[in-house]
This record gives C-alpha cells, sequence and structure tokens, in this order.
C-alpha cells in the first residue's frame, strides 16, 4: 500500500458505521411497509452528513412493471430511489449496491436480541439486529469507505456512486430502477455487498417462485375415504420434486458451484390448505423457490418442472383426472456472472489480500440477487463481496461478525482507490 492509501484506512470510523448501523436496523423497512420509504430517507440523510453528494428521485411504479425485468411479491405504488456519489467523474464510475429492505423478524421470542437494534456483543464478535446482515451491514460498509477517502481530503479521478435500493428480497425492483432511471449511465463496474462471508463472487444461481395448486375432493372427516385428501397427492409430488432436485444437481459442473452439496436447490417454503379440521381438503397449495443454473435458459429451466410434477400426475389416477396447476409468480432472480479476470475481480481481490494477508476465495453465491440487473440489464460488470454468512439471514438472532465489517469497509475503501483512480493533487 502506498502512503495515500495508508492516510485513508487510517480514517476509517468503526464506531462510527456501528452507529449508523443502529440507526438502520432501527428502522424495520419489510417489503411495501412505510418504513421502506423512510429508511431510505434515512439513508440519505446518513449519507450528506458523511459528505456525499446525495440525490433522490421517486420511482415510477408503472412505467418500471412495464420492464420485462421487473418482478415483486408485493405491491408499491410508491418508492424512494437513493444514490450518494463522491468524485470528479472523469475516469472510472464503479457502483457501491446495497438494499434496505429487510424480511420480517418472525416469532420474537425466539431472539436472544433485540431484532430492531444494531447490538454488539462482545463475548462473540458479532452484531445482531435483523439487516444488520442482510445487509444494511454491507451498505454501512461502503459508506465509510467512502468517508474515510473523503475525510482524508482525497480526491479521485473517477466517481464511486452508493445506491441504497429497495424491494431486492421481493424481486428486485429498486436495483431495476436505479439502473433505469438513476444518474448513473455507463458505469464501469459494479459490487454488491450481500453476505458473501467476504468471498468473491462473480457468478449468482438464479432463483424462481413457484406455486404449485392440488385438487382435492371434500368429505366429512367422518367419512374420509369418500373424500381426496390433496395433501396425500401432494406427497407424490413433493417426491417427484425431490428427485429433481437430485437430478439437475448432479451434472451442476459450474466450477464456481463446484464446494456446494446441491448447488441449486428447490425448496418448498409454504404449504397450505383445508377450511375445516374435520373436512377433508378441497385444495393443497403450495409454495418455493426452484434453483437456477448458470446460463441455463428460463424457459426451458420451467419446462423441466412441469415435465417432472406430470411424472407423478401420471402415476395417479386421480391426478390425471384432476391435474396440478402450476404458476411462475412473484420474485424471479435470474442468474448471472462475468469473467473471473475481470478487473474488478483482480482489484478486489489484491486488495483483500493486502488487508488480510490471505487470499481470497472466489465462489458463484447459491441464492437470487440483484446481480443479475445490473449484469443482464445494465451491462455492468458486477462481483458481490460482503460481509457474515447467509445462512444466518432470514432467521432469529441474524448476526454479522464485526470484523467481518471491518475487513469488508477496509477491502472497499482500497478498492475504490485503485479502480476509480487517485487524482494527483
Amino acid at each position: 500500500m502506498n502512503r495515500i492509501e495508508q492516510t485513508v484506512l487510517d480514517k476509517l470510523d468503526f464506531d462510527g458505521l456501528l452507529q449508523a448501523l443502529d440507526r438502520l436496523v432501527q428502522i424495520p423497512s419489510l417489503d411495501g411497509s412505510p418504513e421502506e420509504r423512510a429508511v431510505q430517507e434515512e439513508t440519505a440523510v446518513l449519507m450528506q452528513s458523511l459528505g456525499l453528494g446525495v440525490e433522490t428521485w421517486e420511482i415510477d411504479f408503472a412505467e418500471l412493471q412495464a420492464h420485462p425485468a421487473y418482478t415483486a411479491e408485493v405491491t408499491r405504488t410508491s418508492g424512494l430511489g437513493v444514490v450518494g456519489s463522491y468524485g470528479r467523474g472523469n475516469g472510472p464510475t464503479l457502483i457501491l449496491n446495497g438494499h434496505t429492505d429487510v424480511v420480517p423478524a418472525g416469532e420474537l421470542d425466539r431472539w436472544h436480541f433485540p431484532p430492531w437494534r444494531a447490538t454488539y456483543n462482545p463475548a462473540d464478535g458479532n452484531v445482531y439486529g435483523r439487516g444488520a446482515l442482510d445487509m444494511k451491514g454491507g451498505l454501512c460498509c461502503a459508506l465509510f469507505a467512502v468517508k474515510a477517502i473523503i475525510d482524508a481530503g482525497v480526491q479521485l479521478k473517477g466517481r464511486v456512486l452508493v445506491q441504497a435500493v429497495i424491494g431486492e428480497e421481493d424481486g428486485g425492483a429498486g436495483t431495476l430502477a436505479a439502473v433505469l432511471q438513476a444518474p448513473a449511465p455507463g458505469a464501469d463496474a459494479a459490487i454488491i455487498m450481500e453476505p458473501t462471508e467476504l468471498m468473491i463472487a462473480p457468478a449468482q444461481a438464479g432463483a424462481y417462485n413457484f406455486r404449485i395448486t392440488i385438487p382435492g375432493k371434500a368429505a366429512h372427516g367422518a367419512m374420509r375415504f369418500e373424500g381426496v385428501d390433496p395433501l396425500e397427492k401432494f406427497l407424490l409430488v413433493y417426491q417427484s420434486i425431490l428427485d429433481l432436485e437430485k437430478f439437475r444437481n448432479q451434472d451442476a459442473a459450474h466450477p464456481l458451484f463446484g464446494s456446494y452439496p446441491v448447488p441449486y436447490p428447490i425448496c418448498v417454503g409454504k404449504i397450505q390448505g383445508g377450511v375445516w379440521a374435520s373436512t377433508v381438503a378441497e385444495t393443497l397449495t403450495f409454495e418455493g423457490r426452484y434453483g437456477v443454473k448458470i446460463g441455463e435458459d428460463p424457459a426451458a429451466a420451467k419446462k423441466q418442472l412441469a415435465e417432472w410434477v406430470e411424472t407423478a400426475v401420471q402415476s395417479d389416477p386421480w391426478l390425471r383426472e384432476n391435474p396440478p396447476i402450476i404458476e411462475w409468480w412473484g420474485a424471479q432472480f435470474d442468474p448471472a456472472e462475468i469473467a473471473v479476470e475481470h478487473e474488478i475481480v483482480g482489484k478486489t481481490a489484491v486488495s483483500f489480500q493486502q488487508i488480510t494477508g490471505q487470499p481470497p476465495k472466489i465462489q458463484g453465491m447459491p441464492y437470487g440477487a440483484d446481480m443479475r440487473l445490473l449484469v443482464n440489464v445494465g451491462g455492468i460488470p458486477t462481483i458481490m463481496f460482503g460481509p457474515g454468512d447467509v445462512r444466518k439471514a432470514h432467521q432469529p438472532d441474524e448476526h454479522v461478525p464485526l470484523a467481518h465489517l471491518k475487513t469488508c469497509t477496509q477491502t472497499l475503501t482500497l478498492t475504490i482507490l485503485r479502480f476509480c483512480q487517485v487524482q494527483e493533487q
């Protein structure tokens, strides 16, 4: 590292980062809630206080919904886009993208720490709270990396843009709006600070939401054999889906996904049916997510699910006469990837190694994310790199290691300086 880089790193304010993270975590910014706007407004205020130039705009959802890449699970009629910026803009432009929406906290009695506070626990070195990991922590890393550059008085030849976006958890509306509407055309690269365990991810798998409805036949519970229980038929269909998952993953030979036992999972997360305890249910509906391979054609992937469901249908006389209905709904995360040799991969990798003394691990992420919108729609080479383990997200006691927050912030700082280039004084 040169003198300027070391000076900037010395300016990093980790106490301030934790305070800012707490400010954001305290806002329960669930998808589609009023707090989704409130957290964006708070983020804009935070950006301004840190010295970034700030631009906000109203997202035109009527226009956005007409775009073929638009997907969502909740209905929105309004939303706020926020981007912070620093630099002259004559050199390379780097986007740092982070979402401010979070999933529900769930059953509060399962939490050992308050879900709507960022609580540092010195006993294990983790920061707890809903969104601390996924991904307000990563967003704060980006903001405080830029703050250190500003505080050190370093001018950039290029520009760094910090996009704070809504709607990632339910389909990516905020990033799609940022790609289409924000004042960031022609960006040269992007980093999304999703929790990657500090691995560099030049690829993300796809994930499509599906819903399957299985017909039954109602009957009084005392005469249940005169009805048709859709739960029994579900078991046939579900076994076929498990067989499909095994089939789809047996040849998943992509080199960035080789360490996962099941790189493209199919998960059934919701089952409901029936209206009365002593009545055979008339229908059963179940919903899940369908893992999609890198480079796989979306239509072909969806067709394969239909074919394997049809295998179960043909094995059962009732289902042959009363076939299940398959719907694709809500979030539809296409897969995306860039070349491992791309400049943003290399510069981030070198920066990480100089901070930690260890070479980074380069690996694809098995979850859907906004990377696909920046790459596939915006044409912007993008990686994911962020603190914490996604396995700790979407559950009680969500947390991110403080050490990861520090390493991520330091790595981003060097990457910004090197990618956007320092303006000679």
